[in-house]
């Protein structure tokens, strides 16, 4: 599966299939057969309780009504950054998560009954946007299926980023399957890294390159983690594929002297 999202198109990346076998990375010994049935039962619950829903509010509702009030899934405000919060699988078995985590679950639901719902590039606080006939509803996964209207988005950005802070259309705009998955994997590296675990930040870039094997930065944090380890070899490969794949990259000088210290020390 992570193979295989890998080279398709990003429309092609299955997002909850995928979410899990990213997830069963941390539990390999758990079947994935048991949460794939989860996810077909929550489509099909959702296929039931859709009726005449045709407007993008009442698609809204018939997703929050499923997933928050049938099932419980909720935003997990008691232990935020428990890492639990950022794997499916443990999700699906607590029905609490992180905003991104439940996003995909809800995506997972309506795309499910073929109903247009995307990710959004909000900062801080993963959101989802579902649009038809021309309305447009957005919709936080982390309260239930709550649909925020402007002044509910506009007061969200000022507690995320200071009152001073105004919202850009650009908060708006789609993102696709491969950036979700890497925003949830993004949270676990974080998490792994104030904490001081590098190795697991380094085994969770790599699962994120092998989703995404042209995210270029991810191969620059990869390179600087192995040298930190110090994996000489690997850390090699990592910044001289970064600098394979990178333009204009900021971070290209550094890699590129961090490259020669890294064969210095070899000999």
């Amino acid at each position: 599966m992570l193979a295989a999202a890998g080279v398709c198109t990003d429309e092609d990346v299955d997002l909850a299939l995928t979410a899990l076998a990213l997830a069963a990375l941390d539990r390999p010994r758990v079947s994935l057969d048991r949460y794939r049935r989860h996810l077909q039962e929550l489509a099909d619950d959702i296929a039931r309780r859709a009726g005449g829903a045709v407007s993008a509010e009442d698609r809204a509702a018939v997703l929050g009504e499923v997933l928050g009030n049938d099932y419980g899934y909720e935003g997990d405000l008691a232990t935020y950054d428990d890492l639990q919060n950022a794997n499916l699988m443990r999700v699906i078995d607590r029905r609490r998560g992180l905003p991104v985590a439940l996003g995909i679950l809800y995506i997972h639901g309506a795309r499910a009954q073929g109903w247009p719902m995307v990710g959004i590039n909000f900062p801080g606080h993963f959101l989802l946007r579902m649009e038809c006939e021309g309305e447009r509803v957005i919709l936080d996964p982390f309260e239930p299926g709550r649909r925020l209207e402007a002044n509910d988005l506009r007061e969200l950005f000022k507690r995320l980023a200071g009152e001073d802070a105004e919202l850009e259309t650009r908060f708006f705009d789609a993102v696709g399957n491969r950036e979700i998955l890497l925003r949830l994997q993004n949270n676990i590296k974080s998490r792994a890294l104030r904490s001081g675990d590098v190795v697991r930040a380094a085994a969770v870039l790599k699962s994120m390159i092998r989703i995404a094997p042209d995210h270029v930065y991810a191969w620059y944090e990869l390179g600087l983690l192995e040298a930190q380890a110090d994996n000489l070899r690997a850390a090699i490969t990592a910044l001289e594929t970064f600098l394979s794949k990178s333009a204009h990259d900021a971070a290209r000088h550094h890699a590129a002297t961090l490259i020669q210290e890294l064969h210095a020390k070899l000999n």
